[in-house]
């Protein structure tokens, strides 16, 4: 499943983040073929933004998938309504549900496919995911005017950057989302930002598998530049 709803103001003015063009093809299509590439994920459904599902059945139509089934849904206003719509689209015979950002066009195959592996060997929720080159400081609130103040330096070998596709069995998935939704109702959302954390709001249990450095989300116009010169050289090796 991607969720493609969102307007991505971090890229500027324009288009959806989504629907930015990376190598002559939206940041959709790469991320569809993604998936598509895996054998085995055999139904891709995209969450597109309300007003533009012909726009993202025609941009999709116009670029070969390699056969897979694709279907294009309304999403809702955020990612997790969109979520929750890109799942009730989904057959309840289908077991396994990867979540992919569409702002991820470059993930590998081998990503995906280690993913779906782990829920396939019992995982109930699984994350790719890299180690930080960074070092990570934790800051409090600034004064007035002020540089904000270090509370802490975690230990950076504990931590990991969070990627995707988010893989989980799919009656967890729901369940989850079926609790948001109700606490959202209630005037309780949970504070979370992808699937995995909902999981982990609701107790559930999150592991993580090696993620890799070319699924890194497009963001910020410098992303796509990087993004570029990824494309750009895998054509030139391997005929991407």
């Amino acid at each position: 499943m991607v969720p493609a709803a969102g307007r991505g103001e971090r890229l500027g003015p324009g288009a959806p983040k989504a629907l930015r063009e990376l190598g002559g093809a939206p940041l959709l299509v790469h991320a569809v073929r993604a998936l598509a590439r895996s054998r085995a994920v055999g139904l891709v459904v995209v969450a597109a933004p309300p007003d533009g599902v012909a726009e993202v059945v025609g941009l999709l139509d116009s670029h070969g998938l390699d056969g897979k089934d694709v279907r294009v849904v309304a999403g809702g206003a955020t990612r997790q309504e969109s979520v929750r719509l890109g799942l009730a689209a989904i057959g309840e015979q289908v077991e396994i549900v990867l979540v992919h950002d569409a702002a991820r066009p470059l993930v590998p195959v081998e990503v995906v496919d280690a993913v779906a592996a782990a829920v396939r060997a019992g995982a109930q929720a699984v994350v790719p995911a890299v180690p930080l080159a960074d070092t990570v400081k934790r800051v409090g609130p600034a004064p007035a005017g002020g540089p904000e103040p270090v509370l802490d330096t975690p230990d950076r070998a504990t931590l990991r950057a969070v990627q995707t596709p988010q893989g989980f069995r799919r009656s967890l998935l729901a369940e989850v989302h079926a609790r948001a939704l109700a606490e959202q109702e209630a005037g309780l959302a949970p504070a979370v930002t992808d699937d995995a954390g909902l999981v982990e709001h609701y107790g559930g249990q999150v592991v993580v598998v090696p993620g890799h450095e070319e699924a890194f989300k497009v963001t910020r116009p410098l992303d796509l530049v990087l993004a570029e010169a990824v494309l750009a050289r895998r054509r030139a090796s391997d005929g991407f």
